[in-house]
């Protein structure tokens, strides 16, 4: 059923959101009950990072049963690491859109592990040693912070970095990037790239930092149900 609209359906859409390291699905907390405002199915996915014998195939195999059996145009968010995932699961449902949020975007038969130097991250980022608040948490509100800082940095296994990205070419569907303006993770300049080489498309942009669920999800939101 196409609903009226390769990005924003005008009946209820099932929104599928993939995080990013970690595979937490509290990190679209704020996300969800904004969708579902709006007359939308928000599904957060949890994704089994912390197992050190989860590879792609596993996260793939938890977004589908987060899913299930939706009815109607679903659209798949994949948000940083979730960008490896995303694609694999939206061709799997025959999702109606593809959404990619300050992500790592694969190419066919490339690992998130070689993703760092082949996408030309790695000269990028330089010499720069990985500060947590510096580089994730600088425009989350403090209260946030607090508790993510509270709950503990999360886990994240390897395995699922070595698993080469196994189609032969992203979605043929209508396909976005969103790149995030003021992210010291994934520097928009770097995502402007990206998106345009990889996605062929023109990026949007987000007022944020690298996760922009947590420090503007109603900006984020705007833009998932927005045209381009």
């Amino acid at each position: 059923m196409n609903c009226g609209g390769a990005y924003r359906p005008t009946c209820m859409a099932t929104y599928l959101l993939i995080p990013g390291a970690g595979g937490d699905a509290r990190y679209w907390r704020f996300v969800t009950p904004l969708l579902e405002a709006a007359g939308h199915r928000a599904v957060a996915v949890g994704l089994p990072a912390s197992d050190p014998d989860a590879g792609l195939d596993a996260y793939v195999a938890a977004a589908l049963e987060a899913v299930g059996q939706p009815d109607g145009e679903v659209v798949v968010v994949g948000q940083s690491l979730g960008g490896f995932t995303a694609p694999i699961v939206a061709e799997q449902i025959g999702a109606s859109a593809l959404v990619f949020v300050a992500a790592m975007i694969p190419k066919p038969g490339e690992s998130a592990g070689d993703w760092w130097a082949t996408s030309g991250f790695t000269e990028v980022w330089g010499d720069q040693e990985m500060d947590v608040v510096e580089h994730f948490f600088h425009d989350v509100p403090p209260e946030v912070v607090r508790v993510e800082l509270d709950r503990g940095g999360p886990e994240q296994g390897d395995r699922v970095m070595a698993d080469p990205f196994p189609l032969r070419a992203l979605p043929a569907i209508p396909t976005r990037g969103i790149a995030a303006a003021n992210d010291r993770f994934f520097p928009v300049g770097f995502m402007d790239r990206l998106i345009r080489d990889r996605l062929g498309v023109e990026p949007q942009h987000i007022a944020s930092g690298h996760l922009p669920a947590l420090a503007n999800p109603e900006g984020l939101v705007e833009l998932l149900l927005a045209r381009p």
